[in-house]
């Protein structure tokens, strides 16, 4: 017995990773309804699957595979037709407009007075008036438009033109090199190493360096301590 529930739990973790992977990579918050459906109705085929000693695990398989197949065609399909995308996924909703609070929209996207105040308040804004437009979009989150005179200010605002920032370059990873990284930027491991011995590093002592957009390079060296006393409780 014990084999066999080792043998149906692999199999069924196993199945449940192919179906993640056909499904797409999504966070719970980008899943559509089908999404949600069909993952709660597989994980509990999977379950029942990984339990069950007496009974043939095929049947639970073909079930997986058939949901797959669904996911994996209506995600496609979805992203080919923007009709089957707005059937399954539904369309953004303007909640709130020039200082409009729409009350036929919150009831259409069930949500009601607090709920989308509580959702103003966690992206940021307290006061109703300093909002333009409010989009209660796919994904459940509320997009906010504030209005001109109380966005942040940006560069070109104050007629600043920084330079293009780049990401960082990942160029040492738990004391391994990543050659494959090095054309990403000016440095060679030659270079690089030189760079570490400077600031005073051998490479076995490297958790993590970085290079970034000014050829410069950043390290974390390796601790062995575990940070105790912080400032998050």
């Amino acid at each position: 017995m014990f084999v066999r529930i080792l043998y149906t739990s692999v199999l069924s973790i196993a199945a449940m990773f192919i179906f993640t992977k056909i499904a797409g990579n999504r966070q719970v918050s980008q899943m559509n309804l089908f999404d949600y459906i069909s993952g709660i109705t597989v994980g509990s085929i999977a379950a029942d699957l990984a339990i069950d000693i007496e009974g043939e695990y095929w049947p639970a398989l073909l079930a997986i595979a058939v949901y797959a197949a669904f996911a994996f065609f209506i995600n496609f399909f979805s992203c080919k037709s923007a009709v089957l995308r707005n059937f399954f996924n539904g369309k953004p909703v303007i909640l709130f407009e020039h200082n409009k609070l729409y009350e036929k929209n919150l009831l259409h996207a069930r949500m009601d007075t607090a709920e989308f105040l509580t959702q103003c308040r966690t992206a940021g804004y307290f006061d109703l008036s300093q909002i333009d437009t409010a989009v209660l979009e796919t994904n459940g989150h509320i997009s906010i438009l504030p209005k001109a005179e109380y966005r942040p200010a940006t560069p070109s605002d104050l007629s600043l033109y920084p330079n293009q920032e780049h990401p960082c370059t990942t160029l040492v990873m738990d004391g391994n090199i990543l050659r494959r990284n090095f054309k990403f930027c000016s440095l060679n491991e030659s270079t690089l190493l030189k760079e570490l011995k400077k600031q005073g590093f051998q490479l076995e002592d490297v958790f993590l360096a970085v290079c970034n957009a000014k050829q410069e390079v950043f390290v974390c060296p390796r601790t062995g301590a575990r940070m105790v006393h912080q400032m998050f409780e």
